[in-house]
């Protein structure tokens, strides 16, 4: 073969390989969101929460509320079933206007990406509240979640990873330190708009 052509086969393989793997990226997008710009409000915030919970913390909880009767936590094993990660920041501020909107945006760019759609969205011009609750949908599946809560002088992101059964979620509302999140007024709203 001449060194023309076995060059041209290469750049054509090469392409096809790079075209494969962006097909397998888009494909198997994680729900992970990159909350890491949020950081910078530890230092404004009156009061700040971080809550990491990965697969290990996970796989723990579920050994130990495997051995447990108590009808509620065995509840709680059942909705972390499959979960791969738990991610929380909430800031709760002295006063108004101390975090900006560009933080909430940067959020809500990754929300519109391949995968995701809006649930939910709740204003309260009234309260100066803001909720949007996200999922992105693999196949036939809930792979993730994402609630925004916005309010005057707080700020809270949630971001759950993995197969979420919505129902356990929303009979969890208000237990364990779980927030209620409406979740069920929120689907009937939008059903009637």
């Amino acid at each position: 073969m001449k060194p023309i052509m076995i060059g041209s086969i290469k750049l054509i393989f090469f392409s096809l390989l790079l075209a494969l793997c962006t097909a397998i990226t888009a494909f198997g997008q994680s729900a992970r969101l990159q909350l890491d710009h949020l950081d910078r409000l530890n230092a404004i915030a009156d009061q700040s929460v971080d809550v990491t919970v990965d697969q290990k913390v996970l796989n723990l909880a579920k050994i130990f509320l495997a051995k447990t009767k108590d009808p509620e936590q065995q509840k709680v094993r059942e909705l972390i079933g499959e979960i791969e990660g738990i991610y929380v920041k909430h800031f709760k501020f002295e006063s108004a206007g101390q975090y900006s909107l560009s933080d909430i945006e940067s959020i809500r760019t990754q929300l519109n990406g391949p995968g995701w759609s809006r649930m939910a969205g709740v204003r309260s011009k009234r309260n100066k509240q803001n909720l949007d609750v996200y999922t992105m949908i693999q196949g036939s599946k809930i792979g993730g979640l994402a609630v925004i809560a916005a309010e005057e002088k707080e700020l809270t992101v949630v971001n759950i990873i993995g197969p979420i059964d919505l129902e356990k979620l929303m009979s969890l509302e208000g237990s364990f330190s779980i927030p209620s999140l409406e979740i069920e007024r929120i689907k009937e709203k939008t059903q009637k708009e």
